[in-house]
């Protein structure tokens, strides 16, 4: 099940609707990352829409792994041989995303309720920050917080060594983000304001 876990992580989703709907390969645009943010950016909304599906959907099927084998083994530690898949996946050079879509899946699988804590908590900081790297990093931090509330030292421990990684991956951001550079979604608090800025 680790094994498949990692080979549905490994998925190219952004590379694979790139080149299949555009006839592009987002990793040469943008950013360079794979991930849904870049796809977003270099490809647009529907391109963008259906890589997140994809992405979260290839967590979520490698932690029902254990349910559809009949098998004891805990579903977080399935869903995160897809989340190092998805990191590092064997089909596109080991050069992959940064784990946050395929995350939020297996949470979908793992912890209902606590995925959608997840997804309120991104959203909301979301639409305040106008970033999506912000709502990612900040994302996973506030997340981690709350999993100490569930009481459940698993799951504590694998939100803290994803936000760590997180933030990691995320350098190139923050640098920008510093420089006043980041990319901005086209709506919520941070873009009316840089809008405003740049009428002035």
């Amino acid at each position: 099940m680790l094994i498949i876990g990692y080979f549905l992580g490994s998925i190219p989703s952004g590379v694979w609707i790139g080149k299949l709907m555009y006839g592009k390969d987002v990793r040469n645009y943008g950013s360079g990352n794979m991930g849904t943010t870049n796809t977003f950016r270099v490809l647009g909304k529907k391109a963008g829409t259906i890589v997140l599906l994809m992405d979260m959907f290839k967590g979520t099927l490698a932690a029902l792994l254990p349910f559809l084998f009949h098998s004891t083994a805990d579903p977080l530690l399935i869903g995160l041989a897809a989340i190092i898949g998805h990191v590092f996946p064997i089909f596109a050079g080991f050069k992959g995303g940064k784990a946050v879509a395929t995350s939020v899946g297996v949470l979908l699988v793992y912890n209902p309720i606590f995925f959608v804590i997840a997804w309120v908590i991104f959203l909301v900081t979301l639409y305040i920050s106008s970033m999506v790297s912000v709502a990612s990093m900040l994302g996973f931090l506030l997340i981690t917080i709350v999993s100490f509330f569930f009481k459940d030292a698993l799951l504590s421990v694998v939100a803290i060594a994803l936000t760590i990684f997180v933030f990691v991956r995320h350098y190139g951001n923050i640098e920008r983000i510093k420089n006043g550079t980041e990319n901005m979604v086209p709506f919520g608090l941070g873009y009316k304001h840089r809008q405003q800025k740049q009428h002035k």
